[in-house]
């Protein structure tokens, strides 16, 4: 085949598109012509566009030569069908009130209402759930099924019938005049309820707002506490630096600061000066009384001679430390008389020599806690007037006469004959898995 030129492809005039073309030339589609691949390009595209200009003119003048009832048809059968029922019932009921016939307004109250509830119910049922939660409306569905269960039952036993005689044969004007003062007088109570149930939840609202604020002040407390604290025995190098007058004043702030914060608060205190080393016995230079390095970038301890940054001491007795996190604190040495550790994480926290009178440890957990020093068979509670021996474990031990330790958790071998042993007769009752065979060496 001869090639065409550009000038004899695109230049030559055309022949003006046929409006009346047939059916079968009007339903060529563009992909067809779109076929053509041996083409340039720039060709193709210019090749298609007018294809399609042509086919949107034939588009345009075919409705031209439809009857306009078959487009009227078309649109009907376009809409749906709930709608044209709508529609429908909608004119009837329009015609039945203006030509003032009662019939016509009735037939079209019923099928406009049954069929507007028809197409609104999913919306409404969608609504209903989104509102109103799965349980809750299955709740509700039970309280109607029971409460039809109730009126059947009434009405087999015919208490249904006498309620509806006494309807009819009351006198319901002294019954208004009664229910009115009824009605009035529970409308005042229902309306004090309300009353009284909008100020319980204002006192809610602004207690669980004041719960929030107290405890960002809280925390905005301990953290300047912390810093306060870093800033006093730390010098400029990092290193340990407190003097007696700086020890005291440490304890003197600690002290005033566990008084004042809660349960948590007192927690992450402990937690904060154990791991900074600030309760633990620290081994000083004789003559600066600085805290001597270990060598391994640490300060060393000195159980038996060491001097402590803060000493705890009485500070935390008869405190509430229920349910805390207390792992790992050196708590050795402080007393905790009559204090509250029902269900706290004691696990690897050092209790040697803490003074465990009277505490509650119900549930506690104690994997891992020190309660001693030295051997088992030659451990004993610390002493006002002994010093303790780390080698034997004699007079290192934590004092735990009066101790409730109810189902108390990770109690080990060891730990159940020290306590056993050295509980007296309150605390060998409260023990998991008794005291049969072990020596009660309290005395």
């Amino acid at each position: 085949m001869q090639p065409h030129s550009d000038f004899d492809l695109w230049d030559s005039p055309s022949p003006p598109p046929d409006t009346h073309a047939s059916p079968a030339n009007s339903s060529k589609t563009i992909p067809e012509l779109s076929d053509i691949t041996d083409l340039h390009p720039a060709h193709q595209r210019r090749l298609t566009e007018s294809a399609q200009s042509q086919w949107l003119l034939s588009q345009d003048a075919s409705p031209a030569s439809q009857p306009n009832a078959t487009l009227a048809l078309g649109v009907l059968k376009s809409l749906p069908k709930n709608l044209l029922i709508l529609l429908a019932s909608s004119g009837i009921l329009i015609l039945g009130m203006i030509l003032d016939h009662r019939w016509l307004i009735v037939a079209g109250m019923i099928v406009t209402f049954f069929m507007a509830l028809w197409v609104l119910w999913p919306s409404l049922l969608k609504t209903l759930i989104f509102v109103v939660s799965q349980e809750l409306s299955l709740q509700l569905a039970a309280v109607l099924g029971f409460f039809l269960v109730l009126l059947g039952y009434l009405h087999l036993t015919g208490v249904l019938q006498s309620f509806v005689r006494i309807y009819q044969q009351a006198n319901w004007d002294a019954i208004g005049a009664i229910g009115e003062g009824i009605v009035g007088a529970f409308g005042q109570i229902l309306i004090a309820m309300i009353a009284l149930w909008v100020a319980w939840r204002q006192y809610k609202i602004e207690k669980e707002l004041t719960t929030q604020q107290n405890l960002i002040t809280q925390q905005q407390t301990i953290d300047t506490y912390f810093q306060g604290i870093s800033d006093l025995v730390v010098d400029e190098q990092g290193l340990l630096e407190d003097w007696p007058q700086e020890r005291a004043i440490a304890e003197g702030r600690t002290a005033a600061l566990l008084g004042s914060v809660d349960r948590h608060g007192k927690a992450k205190i402990l937690r904060f000066l154990s791991h900074s080393n600030l309760l633990s016995p620290l081994r000083r230079d004789r003559h600066l009384g600085r805290a001597i390095l270990d060598g391994l970038g640490g300060f060393e301890e000195d159980r038996e001679e060491g001097i402590r940054v803060i000493n705890l001491k009485m500070m935390l007795a008869e405190t509430d430390l229920s349910n805390t996190d207390l792992r790992g604190v050196d708590l050795s040495d402080a007393s905790f008389l009559a204090a509250n550790l029902c269900g706290s994480d004691l696990t690897q926290t050092n209790l040697s020599g803490t003074i465990l009178c009277q505490a509650n440890l119900r549930k506690a957990k104690l994997d891992g806690a020190r309660l001693f020093y030295g051997t088992l068979e030659n451990a004993s509670p610390r002493s006002r007037t002994t010093r303790p021996n780390l080698q034997t474990g004699a007079y290192t031990g934590a004092v735990i006469e009066d101790a409730d330790l109810t189902e108390v958790r990770g109690l080990s071998a060891e730990q159940h004959y020290y306590c056993c042993a050295w509980g007296g007769s309150k605390t060998r009752a409260t023990i998991p898995g008794g005291c049969e065979n072990i020596p009660n060496k309290h005395t």
